[in-house]
């Protein structure tokens, strides 16, 4: 079955490579590296063959080192400073068995196939190997993703996707275990960013190369009359008392691990030693 095609790729590799050019806001990323640093540091193991998977900055790759393992491949859709290996997401080049540890930071997003990207990082980890990928979820933007829908329903009579969807974080565990990973483990960091106007949101995600990269979305630019009302509907909605207006930001954590006979598996059914019930009495109740 061919895979449906969510997201224009060409349009955002363009994107991504001005965006690299002109300096992109790393706020994001730093937070997401800094979060990789700690979970990194709570693991016990070494992994000698890593790789950082489409990360547009070299963050991630840098927390991996400062761990003191060794520094990442770094693979990724541009042929930019620090890329190693040029390649898509979607498409990867890897042997199976070709890394310990694999790593992505806002990167898996975009990809049109995720159970298909998952699935064949889980073939390139070898045995007890680990994924960590972090990526926005589905609450990030739903301020902006409400006054812009509001606007062009008022003005045009009807309206197209101009955000583009994230993942729900209660689907992702599911598409670990689906690809083969072994005690999956979803977690979400979320926040709340403040700008002076929806206009200055807009500015940032276009530096960022985030902006609407939807392949079904429309080739009009939104009329400057539904912009204006946009941001009047985002600054009466989503504003605090001193005008400044909301945005949310979820960060969506994955780890998974290539299966191996060593990590913990659950008991059989009917092996138990104690039922449900008795462990949960209050201390002292027979």
């Amino acid at each position: 079955m061919e895979t449906p095609q969510i997201f224009d790729r060409r349009l955002l590799r363009r994107r991504l490579a001005r965006a690299l050019v002109g300096a992109a806001p790393e706020f994001l990323m730093l937070r997401a590296a800094d979060d990789l640093a700690d979970r990194l540091a709570g693991i016990r193991r070494d992994f000698p063959r890593s790789l950082d998977l489409g990360s547009p900055l070299p963050d991630f790759a840098h927390a991996v080192a400062a761990s003191g393992r060794a520094a990442p491949l770094r693979a990724g859709p541009l042929a930019a400073p620090g890329v190693d290996v040029v390649a898509e997401e979607e498409a990867l080049p890897f042997a199976p068995s070709s890394f310990d540890l694999v790593v992505s930071g806002l990167a898996l997003q975009w990809v049109n196939d995720l159970p298909g990207a998952l699935a064949q990082v889980r073939r390139m980890l070898a045995p007890d190997g680990l994924f960590l990928a972090c990526f926005p979820g589905g609450a990030s933007l739903v301020e902006l993703r409400a006054a812009l829908l509001q606007a062009e329903e008022e003005i045009c009579g009807g309206a197209s996707p101009r955000v583009s969807p994230f993942v729900d974080l209660r689907d992702l565990g599911g598409l670990l275990q689906r690809a083969g990973f072994a005690l999956p483990v979803t977690d979400v960091d979320g926040f709340t960013l403040r700008y002076d106007s929806m206009f200055a949101l807009c500015a940032e995600l276009r530096a960022m190369g985030a902006a609407n990269a939807l392949f079904e979305r429309s080739r009009k630019p939104l009329r400057r009359a539904v912009l204006l009302r946009a941001a009047e509907i985002y600054a009466e909605r989503f504003s605090d008392a001193d005008g400044r207006v909301r945005a949310t930001i979820e960060l969506v954590w994955l780890s998974g691990w290539a299966p191996h006979e060593s990590q913990q598996k659950p008991l059989a059914p009917g092996t138990a030693k104690m039922r449900l019930a008795d462990a949960l009495k209050p201390s002292g109740e027979v």
